[in-house]
């Protein structure tokens, strides 16, 4: 072997004695991905939430609303756990976070439905809570709309209406709607596919500006440099290839878990997955070091990343979509890789469309693995020089 083949060795040698002297790295490395795995995939394992605590508050108390208040209950998002007396007992039930929702019959509301008197129902929810919030509101308007209906259905048959007739009035236009992508509207699909790699690109951030910086902090950085003939890219080559390992196990175990063991659908196939996944550990890892040297301070540099990595979860698209931001935010979401993870994940996961579609997103990865060439002669001159100040 030559001999840098044999500097090489030694360094990831030295480096895979410290990942195994320090918990810390277990941990960030290793554990805190396997939990956030095992911790979202088993918090959202139903697709939905169910049985939202909800209130009612009938002050009319007949069949009709007794009957609308059952079919209510009966929605799997919406569980009736309370009945109240008064509108302000509800609403203080709201605010104690007793219930998320409240549903308000006043009084007299059937008589004026059979007289064609348009009585008024309403529903209070706590969008605090903006899934439980949306969700229960989406039940109780609902069920408003079809008890209205049922009403007006049975005055049209009493009238002599037939039900082609009656429909046909009630509900002149029918509504087909298809859900692509995700048709179970399933939270699970439109959350792990992006929080899993998210917070693992968040941990890789870290990690690598971390143990860059602990060479100062330690003053060992003049030992690896000496380990490495003075050449910054066999020491950051050394240092920084077992944890990518591990990295990329972690990547693969994710996608492993999500498309295999979760059956979130991958029209494109679990091998581009895995490539995104490689891509966007590289990057990550990329990443990292350019804020390292750029800052040349392990505190200043895991500030940037931390605040980066956190970042990427708003500006990534997949809450709010990236073409109703502010232009200038729509430029911005270009310079983080989950953005263009999450646009990989969508053309090949969602769409199944051939990779040569994500060409942009790949190169863009690409672009990020080869930030770090602009800071190799100030990183050298970190490791060689400067004192590190805590």
């Amino acid at each position: 072997m030559s001999n840098t083949t044999y500097r090489l060795l030694d360094i990831m040698k030295r480096e895979v004695l410290r990942l195994g002297t320090k918990p810390m790295y277990l941990f960030c490395m290793i554990i805190a991905p396997l939990f956030s795995y095992i911790f979202f995939a088993s918090l959202m394992e139903s697709g939905l939430p169910t049985d939202l605590p909800a209130g009612v508050v009938d002050l009319d108390n007949t069949s009709t609303t007794r009957n609308i208040i059952r079919n209510l209950d009966a929605f799997q998002q919406t569980k009736i756990v309370s009945h109240y007396s008064s509108l302000n007992e509800a609403r203080k039930a709201v605010q104690k976070g007793d219930i998320y929702a409240f549903y308000y019959i006043p009084e007299g509301t059937t008589e004026k439905a059979l007289a064609s008197r348009q009585p008024k129902i309403s529903f209070y929810t706590n969008y605090s809570y903006l899934i439980a919030g949306s969700l229960i509101y989406r039940d109780m308007k609902m069920m408003s709309e079809l008890a209205g209906g049922a009403i007006g259905r049975a005055t049209l048959y009493a009238k002599g209406a037939t039900e082609k007739q009656a429909m046909g009035f009630l509900q002149p236009i029918v509504i087909d709607t298809h859900p692509i992508g995700n048709p179970w509207l399933n939270y699970s699909v439109y959350l792990c596919n992006t929080i899993f790699p998210g917070i693992l690109m968040l941990i890789i951030f870290l990690t690598t500006t971390y143990t860059l910086g602990s060479e100062l902090k330690d003053n060992t950085s003049k030992e690896l440099m000496r380990m490495a003939d003075g050449s910054i890219l066999k020491a950051l080559a050394g240092k920084i290839f077992p944890q990518t390992m591990v990295f990329l196990v972690m990547a693969t175990f994710q996608n492993v878990l999500l498309y295999g063991f979760m059956h979130i659908p991958c029209n494109g196939g679990i091998g581009t997955m895995m490539l995104a996944g490689v891509l966007l550990v590289l990057s990550s890892q990329a990443l990292g070091i350019f804020f390292f040297g750029l800052f040349g301070a392990m505190r200043l540099a895991l500030s940037t990343s931390s605040l980066w990595g956190v970042i990427s979860f708003s500006i990534s698209g997949f809450t709010f979509p990236v073409m109703a931001m502010h232009p200038t935010l729509q430029a911005l979401s270009n310079l983080f890789p989950l953005r263009h993870y999450f646009l990989i994940y969508v053309n090949q996961a969602l769409n199944g469309y051939p990779i040569i579609y994500a060409w942009k997103s790949v190169a863009a990865l690409l672009l990020f693995m080869i930030l770090p060439c602009f800071i190799l002669k100030r990183m050298k001159h970190i490791m060689e020089n400067y004192t590190y100040l805590p």
